[in-house]
């Protein structure tokens, strides 16, 4: 019956997608698929029927945590320019970035640009989804003269991503990854001016 056959999909999906994400979150993106087909009650055919990649599995785990920085960055582009500097704008949204990818395993790695595994399509959705919410603030930074005008958002997410794996096994990561991050955006500005 093809109903019930959608309606097993959808529950085989949902339960999957809930497996990884604790999975991801306790053994971060090399997280097992075959651990997860088993303690989902699926097989491994069924785990690759519904994501073809293991790009496609991070990228479904952290749709939620993109969705939530899209919709601030959305917020903070809307906020009036008398309220903050486009400047501390970008970087308050940049520093919330760092702050996930530091915190949610896997999701550096769903962001990253490797190839591997990205939907020839689509490309990475997590990384285009931050680029086209972040474009209007760093264009308006870069407007306002206080960002050079060669950076891009793929720049900063490439940068973020960087940091956010080179600190993985760090003894503390964030605080590593914050250090980082604000020793590299003192370059960001026209003549090495704060971003």
């Amino acid at each position: 019956m093809p109903g019930s056959k959608r309606a097993d999909a959808r529950r085989n999906y949902a339960r999957i997608l809930a497996v990884a994400e604790e999975e991801v979150a306790a053994q971060g993106a090399g997280a097992s698929l075959e651990h997860i087909a088993r303690t989902a009650g699926v097989g491994s055919g069924t785990v690759r029927r519904h994501f073809p990649s293991r790009r496609a599995l991070l990228e479904a785990v952290s749709r939620k945590r993109i969705e939530a920085l899209a919709a601030r960055a959305h917020e903070l582009t809307g906020e009036p320019a008398s309220a903050k500097s486009s400047g501390d704008a970008l970087l308050e949204w940049l520093d919330e970035v760092v702050a996930y990818c530091v915190s949610a395993r896997g999701l550096a790695a769903a962001l990253s640009y490797d190839d591997a595994g990205a939907d020839p399509v689509h490309g990475n959705s997590c990384a285009a989804a931050l680029e086209e919410a972040g474009g209007p603030l760093l264009r308006r930074a870069a407007d306002d003269g206080v960002l050079r005008p060669d950076v891009t958002v793929a720049d900063l997410i490439t940068l973020i991503v960087g940091i956010a794996l080179a600190t993985e096994h760090h003894p503390e990561p964030a605080a590593q990854a914050e250090r980082l991050f604000r020793l590299a955006v003192a370059g960001l500005g026209p003549a090495g001016a704060r971003a």
